[in-house]
């Protein structure tokens, strides 16, 4: 889960992470009220879930309440394109107006769990304000990574060794392993899975600073933190995914093909997306049904793949053995009756119960479209997508 920069500067401030003084606002007379409060220049700052805002025109500078006034009218309502958002952009609802900040140098810092190794991991660069995947493209040795072990978690050492990889000394030695001290224990106690600072600003008194930041939450342990959950804006989300998760589907995410996917395992999705492309298909969604052998799992994912205008055909791939075949074959025929499904379906089927799972299908007299494997079944989709 994902949460606006406000409500993650809002977050990082109580952890004791110094940031800049400012609120939300969802109209321009409210964002003027900020301005006059704040008592100085301030920035006008669009609140939607993706960056890359600035150079989409959603961050503008106020040096008057009025200025500030004149920006949250520019850009609340706006449809905010940036290259995170793709092309249809994302409506603005809500502006962060905050005290301008007289920075001398821009930084990047986050925290994520690293994928390899398994441990929290600091992702330091003196190239802030920059998108970080551009700057390791272009210069790898720019970025510190280093890696927590979460049976002695932070230790002051760890926050020197980036500090001085950043150029934080001095000074700003201690301000900032005080300021990493905290991020980790925001991103520990909080089940995060990645807190992202970017920029990092050292202001031109020698201070240090959380100019942005960006979190995003195991949705697997919201359960434990209702403050957390109570963040979630599902006006940022698909309205699709939105809709799976009310109907119980947690593992869908939607993508841009044509062919909607319903498998068991996450492994095995990613693996049926993989011989979608390779036999020249684009997945529509990524869809882990998960082992609830659960008829009604089964219609709920068909609804899902009928509220998709973009998916021309249905490929159902379950392989293992803790998900009962026949309950899905059922699952299958349900949907087709209840909803009236007119998608061209290809079903393979393997594991328990296959064989009375086999006998419900050939009773039900409807068109689906068998296959023996996981590549026939994946030509025959990109066969039935095409028409």
């Amino acid at each position: 889960m994902k949460i606006h920069e406000f409500q993650a500067k809002k977050l990082l401030s109580e952890y004791g992470v110094p940031v800049p003084r400012g609120r939300v606002a969802t109209t321009p007379d409210e964002a003027k009220l900020i301005a006059t409060e704040l008592g100085k220049p301030s920035v006008v700052k669009a609140q939607i879930h993706a960056g890359g805002r600035g150079k989409g025109g959603g961050i503008k500078l106020a040096a008057t309440p009025e200025e500030a006034l004149a920006a949250a009218e520019q850009i609340l309502g706006m449809r905010l394109v940036t290259p995170q958002t793709g092309p249809e952009g994302q409506l603005v609802r809500r502006v962060l107006v905050e005290e301008q900040t007289d920075i001398d140098r821009e930084l990047y810092l986050s925290l994520l769990v690293d994928g390899v190794t398994g441990r929290p991991t600091f992702i330091g660069s003196a190239s802030g304000g920059m998108e970080i995947e551009e700057v390791a493209a272009k210069n790898p040795s720019a970025i510190t990574r280093v890696a927590v072990d979460p049976t002695t978690g932070f230790q002051p050492y760890i926050g020197r060794q980036l500090a001085f990889a950043l150029g934080l000394g001095g000074d700003q030695l201690r301000p900032s392993v005080d300021l990493m001290s905290a991020l980790y224990r925001c991103f520990i106690e909080k089940d995060a899975s990645l807190a992202e600072i970017n920029p990092l600003v050292v202001t031109k008194a020698g201070a240090v600073i959380a100019l942005d930041g960006k979190f995003n939450f195991d949705d697997n342990a919201l359960f434990r933190h209702d403050d957390i959950a109570a963040m979630r804006d599902p006006e940022e989300e698909d309205p699709l995914e939105v809709e799976a998760g009310e109907l119980g589907i947690n593992n869908y995410v939607k993508l841009t093909g044509n062919i909607g996917c319903l498998v068991n395992g996450a492994g095995l999705a990613m693996a049926t997306m993989d011989a979608i492309k390779y036999a020249g298909g684009d997945p529509a969604n990524f869809l882990d049904i998960g082992t609830v052998n659960d008829v009604s799992r089964v219609v709920n994912a068909f609804k899902i793949f009928n509220a998709d205008p973009s998916v021309k055909a249905v490929l159902i791939n379950i392989f293992g053995g803790m998900a009962r075949v026949d309950i899905i074959a059922q699952g299958v025929v349900d949907a087709h009756k209840e909803l009236g499904v007119k998608l061209p379906t290809v079903v393979r089927l393997a594991g328990t119960n296959v064989e009375e799972g086999e006998q419900i299908m050939s009773a039900s007299g409807l068109p689906l479209i068998r296959a023996a494997d996981l590549g026939e079944a994946a030509k025959k989709a990109v066969e039935a997508a095409a028409g």
